[in-house]
């Protein structure tokens, strides 16, 4: 059996590695996944895991994907890594780990984020980022004050990896370092923020661009993983901004909105975008363009009540009933951080339902007329949104609440054929391998039978804006929303 060349996606998650084998077409040769161990989670917002789990996960992972492929992996061409956004183990000599890693939703050094917020004040408006309770770059100082002179560097998820493939240090991907205090806008680390932490910047790696070539597959590696010796190790992306590139949504003005339990909007604009409210913020595209996203409390949670096995049967009778007779904002949790940012917000009913059915469209319905307001938020703050809105995400897999997106907005939703930040990382490695770039491997990967294109019912979308009009309205007397 002929081979044709392959690259591999690598996704380490919080609870499990995945590897997939991609041709230069999209198709997914092969895939493997093996578990990490569960984070460790205690007082004051500690969240650990054990960084030596990484590599012997991704190593059995790879091992199991390669034998699968027709050449035994021997026609991979390169690889890439993402992980997610903000997970940091500190390293003495050697690279020896000094302690586990401090996992994305580490909260012990909100304080000093605090100062670092304070101290770079000015960056991260030109930036149009907040330095939150979980950033890394207070857990980086925080490995320094808790290991002193032991410490050597503080490295990212692939940069551990990266280290175990190339057999030597590599540098961080500037998608990976933003929450550490890379400003890619810059292009250097916040220098003057972590002199006034009396952290070196010399503990933090050096910083490329996605995509870039960060090293090759050494010998032990090699014989460790099924890839070949020499096979360019890329630079990958955090785990969000993968799962976007995955979608297809990589060239200005394309946006993917991701429905799971909360609703994410991310997408690509051709100049970086500031937030005065702080609801969006940008990573950097690999080509220079800039990734602006957001991600509210309101998304597909507001089903949580509705047992899945009685969903289908809803989402049927809710298709044949046709717009609620009321208006939901199906908020489950306390506040709001995105398209608005509101503390005190609440989930509210401008009615009462006529019945299940009729509470469940409503439910439906306020997600999407959520996800509009997130759109237009976008376009107010100058950046456009052409074209079909790209779908992904398990609310995505209901017809009707497509066709309810698709209709409150007023454009076609394209539902995506594959969202996985793995198959994000085959894209990213496909880019200067097995295509010219991100734009050209998107094209040739992500593109062909993409999805589903829905388009809006046009019956119902008199009926639907008047609601959306109302819901806006709802916001809007509660102060929650300006205007």
């Amino acid at each position: 059996m002929s081979s044709r060349p392959v690259v591999v996606g690598i996704d380490i998650a919080t609870a499990s590695v995945r590897v997939l084998a991609v041709d230069a077409e999209g198709g997914v040769l092969a895939e493997a996944r093996e578990r990490l161990p569960d984070p460790v989670r205690g007082p004051g917002g500690i969240s650990e895991q054990d960084a030596g789990a990484w590599w012997p996960a991704v190593r059995s992972a790879l091992r199991r994907a390669t034998g699968a492929l027709p050449g035994g992996g021997r026609e991979t061409v390169a690889v890439a890594v993402s992980a997610t956004s903000g997970t940091i183990v500190p390293a003495g000599p050697g690279g020896r780990f000094l302690g586990p890693a401090l996992m994305y939703d580490d909260r012990r050094a909100a304080d000093l984020n605090a100062e670092a917020q304070r101290a770079g004040a000015a960056r991260w408006n030109a930036l149009g980022l907040t330095v939150g309770p979980t950033a890394a770059l207070g857990r980086a100082v925080w490995c320094l004050r808790a290991h002193g002179t032991g410490l050597r560097r503080v490295l990212h998820t692939p940069d551990v990896v990266g280290g175990a493939l190339t057999g030597g240090p590599v540098p961080a991907d500037w998608s990976h370092a933003l929450k550490t205090g890379y400003d890619p806008r810059a292009g250097r680390w916040a220098d003057e923020v972590f002199a006034s932490l009396d952290f070196p910047v010399g503990y933090l790696p050096d910083v490329a661009a996605p995509t870039a070539e960060a090293g090759t597959v050494s010998p032990a590696a090699a014989e460790a993983t099924g890839l070949p010796a020499g096979c360019s190790v890329r630079l990958g992306m955090t785990d969000g901004c993968a799962g976007q590139l995955a979608t297809g949504a990589v060239a200005p003005g394309q946006f993917v909105g991701v429905l799971g339990t909360t609703y994410v909007l991310k997408g690509v604009s051709a100049e970086l975008v500031r937030d005065p409210a702080g609801a969006l913020y940008s990573h950097r595209h690999p080509d220079g363009w800039w990734l602006p996203g957001g991600a509210s409390n309101t998304g597909g949670e507001a089903l949580a009540e509705v047992p899945p096995e009685r969903l289908a049967g809803l989402d049927r009778a809710a298709a044949g009933r046709g717009p609620a007779s009321y208006v939901r904002y199906p908020l489950r949790r306390e506040g709001e951080r995105f398209p608005f940012v509101a503390a005190g917000a609440r989930g509210f009913a401008l009615g009462v339902p006529e019945d299940e059915t009729d509470a469940h469209r409503a439910a439906l319905e306020g997600v999407a007329f959520l996800e509009r307001l997130a759109v237009e938020r976008v376009e107010a703050l100058g950046v456009p949104v052409t074209g079909p809105l790209h779908a992904a995400g398990g609310g995505s897999r209901s017809p009707v609440w497509t066709a309810i997106r698709a209709t409150v907005l007023d454009r076609p939703v394209l539902v995506a054929r594959r969202a996985e930040t793995a198959f994000g990382a085959a894209l990213l490695a496909a880019s200067g391998t097995l295509h010219e770039d991100l734009a050209a491997s998107a094209a040739a990967m992500a593109g062909p039978g993409a999805g589903a294109e829905v388009v809006p019912v046009r019956d119902e979308r008199a009926a639907l804006d008047d609601a959306y009009g109302r819901f806006v309205t709802g916001l809007r007397t509660r102060g929650w929303l300006d205007g």
